[in-house]
């Protein structure tokens, strides 16, 4: 590597251009979750390896091949977060939230997740994940308004090419009938299909449906749906979520195919896709569904959720693809020039003054000369400019000159963030 040190493979530096775009998406996700009513959790970057082994499921390709797992120096096993729902579940059963008066909890986090997986487009080893918990409620319609918060999301930042898909997995005895067709359809060839697919025959044969390596074998394709084993009351509560959507105006596709990858879902299952062009092969840009086992699978009583991760990296890409432009930078209100070092000193002054009302304002370090300090507040896009020197200091007034017009006017310096915020008030 030399004498270089690079950011470690599968992660990057989101640089000052582009900032503003997480910005722009942070606030819009606040601002919605505020309409929403869904409340903010901020949990711990690391866990206990146990809880993603208990909470993801430990036949599922994140905790078996994807976990950054260390012991501390206490010789405890930690692992940093592959996901959230482990977590803000935990945090929800250790503090006890299923005792307050009004259920269900609902609670949305934004933060790093960490997956050692091969990088690839919009999949990086370090991601930023937007997701929401509903906990304490088995009403479709909670269902519904998850979904609906998600493709808000989307639409509010300018998204048109989605695509919901919508999946039911029923619940525990339609999953367990629906298991032994699977084991008897795959049993008699498992030999055919990879190591990964022979345990989980053993384990999970619903994951089977989801190999990459063998995707394409006859077997798949005939494989028994799910569907077809949905008994009574799944089929109704599917029915009911479908029919919330529907009075949302919230169009979906019903893919029978579509399992989710963790072991604690059932019932409504879905996922968002992007159908714009050019955004390669995983066009997945959210997923989710409902989680009834989860809660008391930690310790907690029996509290039935639902939720969904959305990537932030996914979402900025998915605009790109559909070029529209977000988080446009905010210019420099005032750019202050200062000619002598009296002049700079009493510029300082000044700059601090116009911060200090809520303007924007910044001025040269480098002892650059007054063209060079002009073609800066250029760049910047300054609004204004002020050139401060020795008739300056000596008649305490200064002219401000609008950038955009080239017209000036002369104010005294104790008058100057005064005129700029009557003036902002006026363009307003």
């Amino acid at each position: 590597m030399g004498n270089n040190i690079q950011a470690p493979r599968g992660t990057y530096d989101v640089l000052p251009d582009q900032s503003a775009k997480w910005q722009e998406i942070e606030a819009k996700i606040i601002e919605l979750c505020n309409l929403y009513q869904y409340k903010e959790i901020r949990t711990p970057i690391f866990e206990h390896t146990e809880l993603f082994q208990r909470g993801v499921g430990d036949t599922t390709d994140i905790v078996t091949k994807e976990m950054y797992t260390f012991q501390d120096r206490g010789d405890r096993s930690l692992t940093l977060r592959p996901e959230g729902t482990a977590s803000v579940v935990r945090s929800f059963v250790e503090n006890k939230l299923f005792g307050l008066p009004d259920q269900p909890v609902k609670l949305f986090y934004t933060g790093p997740m960490f997956r050692y997986e091969r990088p690839q487009a919009g999949r990086m080893r370090q991601f930023v994940q937007f997701g929401v918990e509903a906990i304490g409620s088995k009403d479709p319609a909670i269902d519904a308004e998850v979904i609906s918060l998600a493709m808000e999301l989307y639409r509010s930042v300018g998204l048109k090419r989605l695509r919901l898909v919508l999946n039911s997995l029923g619940d525990t005895e339609s999953r367990i009938a629906h298991r032994e067709a699977l084991v008897k359809h795959f049993e008699p060839r498992i030999n055919e299909f990879c190591s990964d697919c022979k345990t989980r025959l053993e384990k999970n044969p619903l994951r089977i449906l989801d190999c990459k390596v063998d995707r394409d074998h006859p077997l798949m394709a005939t494989a028994p749906s799910l569907a077809d084993y949905l008994n009574e009351e799944s089929q109704a509560y599917f029915d009911q979520v479908k029919m919330y959507l529907d009075e949302l105006g919230i169009e979906y596709v019903i893919d029978p195919n579509l399992v989710r990858g963790l072991d604690y879902y059932n019932h409504t299952a879905f996922e968002i896709m992007s159908d714009a062009e050019g955004f390669g092969a995983i066009t997945t840009l959210c997923g989710g569904g409902r989680y009834n086992g989860l809660v008391e699978d930690l310790g907690g009583p029996e509290s039935p959720g639902i939720g969904f991760a959305m990537s932030i990296e996914r979402l900025l890409l998915a605009l790109e693809m559909e070029k529209v432009e977000i988080g446009q930078s905010q210019n420099l209100e005032v750019y202050v020039i200062a000619m002598d070092d009296a002049s700079k000193k009493k510029a300082f002054g000044i700059i601090k003054e116009l911060r200090s009302n809520g303007i924007s304002a910044d001025m040269d370090y480098t002892g650059r000369k007054l063209k060079a300090q002009m073609k800066s507040a250029d760049r910047k896009g300054a609004a204004y400019v002020i050139v401060m020197g020795e008739t300056e200091m000596a008649s305490g007034q200064v002219a401000l000159k609008e950038m955009a017009t080239g017209e000036q006017q002369t104010v005294a310096f104790a008058d100057i963030a005064g005129t700029i915020t009557k003036k902002k008030s006026l363009e307003e």
